[in-house]
């Protein structure tokens, strides 16, 4: 369901996450405006995955595109740099630290030999506003599966201007900020967000990655459900109360989200000129609160940054809360009408699946590590096996539908840093002409979607890998092999 009323699926989903649902006209929502929204950005060609809007305790949209969904895990990337600001304020107002506390009397045993002066001024308060004074970005991506001390590395990083002046995103200073918050509490940054934050939430199931420290990321590795987003929105929209209860103190979600630089960033949200705010992940995972309307907007995509997005929330959502009515109500149910729509699985007739099948392709040597390939054509499946060193990884691939199942296959260089090992996959086969098939395989509990071409020419293969979005690389290079037996024996 993607609007709302007295319905059994609503109250289903109520009861599930525990968020009341309404039509967007009871809660003062234009859902034409809403549907102008969707409507505009998959015009646009954005790949949206979700949409959900939530307004005066209630959810008034809860949209989800084939084959995703709003009530299941997701990758969310650098949302968790909100998540974890929710975290430092708690600690603040425990009195664990503060603000003008110096990030290098947390961590004598790994500072360099020599502590510059700038890298002694450096704040915790510098850490939420990005303000380190380094000179450039330390991506989540580029530390993910290190071994070494990421504390280490992080004073390792060259300071170039003064901490505390100019604004330079950066995942390493959410790092040490879970560093600090773990040396102050004695927990991870999991742990201590569990009781105090996720369970009062009712959100359950979420998971976070470790660092080589034994320390939860911060700027990302956050794994929880859209909805979860949500509620991270919805609680700041309700500055820190939730149900009767206050999770976060008043003055720390105003200061939170108001601008600290030009850059237009709080402690760990993005702060937009005309007020509003939001918890932004890589690929448009998003929660932006609308604070004059009481309201929060979550878009859940793969769209190759958040500003290709902006101009149709710009455009559509300030106004969307002027009032509803039922003729907006039937323009959003319109718009939603094909959310569920399966993409179907096309082929010609072609004789080389036979003709390969269960054929054991050696691959050149290739910069990826992958040895051999192999193509198992069964009459309603196909299933895709990589050799690589760390093991024989598969796929099985519908031919006439989709077929879910999970994964360890190799990719980390096409999605973010990120391994999924016993990643849930959907995948779906197709004969695109008498050489070649097209393996496509949908990453649902992330932004990634791979496409594999396997052209089959006499003894050889040639296989291309190639990904929706990703924050470097978007293919494999080529590989090609031979059969280790001649096709003449089939």
């Amino acid at each position: 369901m993607a609007l709302f009323s007295d319905s059994s699926a609503a109250d289903a989903a109520g009861q599930a996450d525990g968020l009341p649902r309404a039509r967007a006209s009871a809660v003062g929502i234009d859902g034409a405006k809403v549907a102008g929204f969707v409507r505009e950005a998959l015009e646009a060609g954005l790949d949206l995955h979700a949409v959900m809007l939530h307004r005066d305790g209630h959810v008034a949209v809860d949209a989800a595109w084939w084959p995703y969904r709003t009530d299941t895990p997701r990758v969310m990337h650098s949302v968790a740099k909100s998540v974890t600001a929710c975290a430092i304020g708690l600690a603040l107002a425990e009195k664990r630290f503060a603000l003008t506390d110096k990030v290098v009397s947390f961590f004598p045993e790994h500072l360099p030999s020599v502590v510059d002066d700038k890298l002694a001024a450096m704040t915790v308060e510098d850490l939420l506003t990005m303000r380190t004074g380094h000179a450039a970005e330390t991506s989540g991506a580029l530390w993910r599966g290190s071994d070494e001390s990421w504390i280490a590395k992080f004073f390792g990083i060259p300071i170039t201007h003064p901490p505390g002046g100019a604004y330079v995103y950066t995942s390493a200073a959410s790092y040490m900020l879970a560093a600090i918050l773990s040396r102050t509490t004695g927990q991870t940054l999991h742990d201590y967000l569990k009781p105090r934050l996720f369970e009062p939430l009712g959100i359950t199931g979420e998971t976070w990655d470790i660092g080589s420290d034994g320390i939860n990321p911060g700027g990302n590795g956050l794994t929880f459900k859209p909805v979860d987003l949500l509620k991270l929105g919805a609680l700041h929209a309700q500055n820190g109360v939730w149900n009767g209860q206050r999770l976060l103190p008043a003055d720390w979600v105003a200061r939170a989200t108001r601008a600290h630089s030009e850059g237009g960033y709080g402690y760990h949200w993005v702060v937009r000129p005309d007020g509003s705010y939001s918890a932004l992940g890589l690929f448009v995972q998003m929660a932006t609160v609308f604070p004059e309307a009481g309201a929060t907007l979550v878009v859940v995509g793969a769209i190759d940054g958040s500003e290709k997005i902006a101009p149709f929330i710009d455009r559509w959502m300030p106004q969307a809360f002027d009032g509803g009515s039922p003729q907006g109500d039937a323009a959003l149910d319109a718009a939603l009408a094909d959310l569920h729509h399966t993409r179907p699985l096309n082929s010609v007739r072609a004789n080389t699946p036979r003709l390969v099948d269960g054929v054991t392709y050696r691959l050149e040597d290739n910069l990826v590590g992958a040895r051999t390939v192999r193509v198992d054509f069964q009459p309603d499946a196909c299933v895709f096996t990589l050799v690589d060193a760390s093991g024989e990884h598969a796929i099985t691939a519908g031919r006439q539908t989709w077929i879910a199942g999970v994964t360890d296959m190799p990719g980390r260089d096409l999605h973010h840093g990120y391994a999924l090992q016993g990643a849930r996959v959907l995948a779906g086969a197709e004969q695109v002409n008498e050489t070649t098939t097209r393996l496509t395989w949908i990453f649902p509990d992330t932004a990634f979607r791979d496409t594999v071409w396997c052209r089959f020419e006499g003894e050889r293969l040639t296989l291309t890998r190639t990904v929706n979005v990703n924050s470097s690389a978007l293919a494999w290079p080529e590989l090609t092999g031979t059969a280790e037996r001649s096709l003449e024996q089939k």
